[in-house]
């Protein structure tokens, strides 16, 4: 049991010692704390800005009126005293919130949650008491998986949090813009921000960070604090050589196909031992802690997906900075800006790969919708490849939605007597493929 006197310390410190920060918009839904009949679950990586967006829900409903800050609890589960605090705590730490104000919380914000055991079943029996509306934050995917909605049965729901889209970034840079904005000189400076964007990321507080040594640093400190606190701990691995080679090969391989069957024979020719279903675990860790997005070859066979090499890409393009490639290879890092995007739309996705490639194939309903290709910049040496590879996946998929994304090349092209446009990724990014006029 953790100690009393512990507990009364922590929310002694949230009920009088907290800032609660000024509101800065996010792309997530609306939000009415107060009206809450479900869990809901902000999810997204390390670092994205989840305590920040719990806190702005807080500061909102106090500022509403709805509430005042002795009716909510808060609670970050990642604070090193309550290392071991159990489930059988929760009733203690509700009792110590009373104790200081005199009544039961109304409002229970549980931030990394995931660090409290049983979570799920603590959380299925708060919400039995129809006493609490309930927030949580985690940093791992698992929250976002059909079984956790399934367990707690009808009670939860969850909303994706990721580092900053380009809209974010352009308004926490106090940049306006608007589709004639994007016709007038104004349009230079956006691309200048896309490029820093593109380069550094989305992390928030990268942009706080003035040299690229100094954002550098802070994207290392968040890899190592992934590795050890998110892969090794959480899920005890031993072999802490083997997930060191990986992440750092997958670093060097954004944009590009991860064989497991490849990998290792890679470590066995460094004379590390490695099986298959350890790479695939890992794989699957490193995507359930937001480091990773893995796409499957486009097939309407479950088995044949799964027998083909994954496409990898990381989470936040940022951390290019730390495989030094970001120069040699800016068109992966663009095919991976796009990447990132669809996830944050929660498209289903996959790669396309027959006699030419196509990298991206997006499913709608069961079936495939769309395609899309990215290039920095279409030329006369790659545009037969990149063409065909897109009318390629248009034609066997029977899609009529499609482009190629690029740097900055904007135009409708013929190719084999089929109209293609090329639009540019950063403007994709604003107004979205249907807002594009070329």
């Amino acid at each position: 049991m953790m100690n009393q006197e512990l507990l009364l310390q922590i929310i002694g410190e949230w009920l009088h010692d907290t800032n609660l920060p000024s509101p800065v918009p996010r792309e997530s839904p609306v939000i009415s704390v107060e009206s809450l009949s479900t869990i809901l679950a902000i999810v997204g990586p390390r670092r994205a800005g989840k305590t920040f967006f719990l806190l702005q829900l807080i500061r909102n409903l106090l500022d509403s009126g709805h509430a005042n800050q002795e009716e909510v609890l808060f609670v970050d589960f990642e604070d090193y005293r309550l290392k071991g605090f159990a489930s059988v705590d929760m009733d203690g730490l509700l009792a110590a919130f009373q104790q200081l104000t005199g009544h039961e919380p109304r409002f229970l914000f549980f931030d990394e949650v995931q660090h409290l055991p049983e979570w799920n079943r603590v959380l299925r029996t708060l919400h039995n008491r129809r006493r609490y509306r309930m927030v949580i934050a985690g940093s791992n995917s698992s929250l976002l998986s059909s079984e956790i909605a399934t367990e707690l049965r009808g009670r939860y729901e969850d909303a994706l949090l990721l580092p900053f889209s380009f809209r974010e970034f352009l308004r926490f840079q106090n940049l306006p813009y608007d589709k004639a904005l994007l016709h007038t000189a104004q349009r230079g400076r956006i691309m200048a921000a896309f490029d820093d964007y593109l380069r550094f990321g989305g992390f928030p507080e990268t942009f706080l960070r003035d040299s690229v040594a100094e954002k550098r640093k802070l994207l290392q400190n968040y890899y190592t604090t992934l590795f050890y606190k998110d892969i090794l701990e959480r899920y005890n691995i031993k072999a802490r050589t083997i997930l060191d080679q990986m992440m750092m090969a997958l670093l060097d391989g954004a944009s590009e196909l991860f064989s497991i069957s490849t990998f290792e024979k890679q470590l066995k020719a460094a004379s590390l031992s490695g099986s298959k279903r350890t790479i695939a675990n890992y794989l699957h860790f490193l995507e359930e802690a937001f480091f990773l997005i893995t796409n499957e070859k486009f097939s309407y066979s479950v088995r044949k997906r799964m027998m083909n090499p994954l496409k990898v890409y990381l989470m936040d393009t940022g951390f290019g900075l730390l495989s030094g490639a970001f120069s040699e290879n800016r068109g992966k890092w663009l095919e991976n800006m796009v990447a990132i995007e669809l996830y944050r739309q929660q498209k289903r996705m996959f790669y396309f790969k027959e006699n030419q490639e196509c990298d991206f194939v997006l499913q709608e309903g069961g079936r495939p919708a769309e395609a899309w290709q990215v290039c920095w910049e279409v030329t006369s040496k790659n545009e037969k490849r990149e063409f065909k590879g897109l009318l390629e996946a248009m034609g066997t998929l029977k899609l009529r939605r499609g482009g190629i994304l690029t740097h900055n090349q904007e135009a409708i092209r013929s190719f084999d007597g089929k109209t293609i446009r090329l639009i540019p990724v950063w403007k994709w990014l604003l107004l979205g493929p249907e807002g594009q006029k070329v």
